[in-house]
């Protein structure tokens, strides 16, 4: 019994969001983090940027950061074989704030924003709206207990606009996907 096999045409199936969207995220303490990048995978972002802040819980660095980093890179290429994405993300190596903004350009055809609870912060959608989809989208968001005033001050300077989610406040790993999922749902 043979069995003949004809290929026929090959139809690519493009799954990535039209809009590359990127987190810069201060790092969530225990699993949280494991948990924020594998649902940041499945909802299409284009990287992960690890943030130590002032106010982070989860301090990494040297060896322990590098294995850390493979790990979350692990966790991005499960998620996008379950969720069927075309492309991983990329995990940044982790950075301190000051070291991640000091290597960021000072101006930027990129839409920057900050996930904050200040007054003047306008809602997410508000800020989203004049969105183009060939510019790019960068979300900072604070680990527990959020950004310090004066990280806040320092990203509003390089351009970020300050946006908020809602009246709820919301965890630290839970406030950036809520964004990913505004923009690219």
């Amino acid at each position: 019994s043979d069995v003949q096999v004809q290929i026929g045409t090959h139809h690519p199936t493009e799954r990535e969001a039209a809009l590359p969207v990127h987190l810069v995220v201060g790092m969530p303490a225990n699993e949280r983090m494991d948990w924020l990048v594998e649902k940041a995978a499945e909802l299409g972002v284009a990287s992960i940027q690890p943030l130590m802040t002032e106010r982070s819980v989860l301090r990494l660095s040297g060896e322990r950061a590098q294995k850390k980093r493979a790990h979350w890179q692990s966790i991005t290429v499960a998620a996008c074989e379950q969720s069927g994405r075309n492309r991983v993300p990329l995990i940044h190596e982790v950075l301190g704030f000051d070291a991640w903004a000091k290597g960021l350009p000072a101006t930027s055809e990129d839409r920057r924003m900050l996930l904050s609870l200040r007054v003047e912060a306008m809602p997410l959608r508000e800020v989203c709206a004049p969105l183009e989809t060939r510019r790019t989208i960068t979300f900072l968001s604070g680990p527990e207990g959020g950004l310090s005033v004066a990280e806040e001050d320092r990203a509003m300077a390089l351009g970020f606009l300050p946006a908020s989610l809602g009246l709820s406040t919301l965890r630290a790993e839970t406030a950036p996907l809520a964004a990913l999922a505004a923009v690219l749902i």
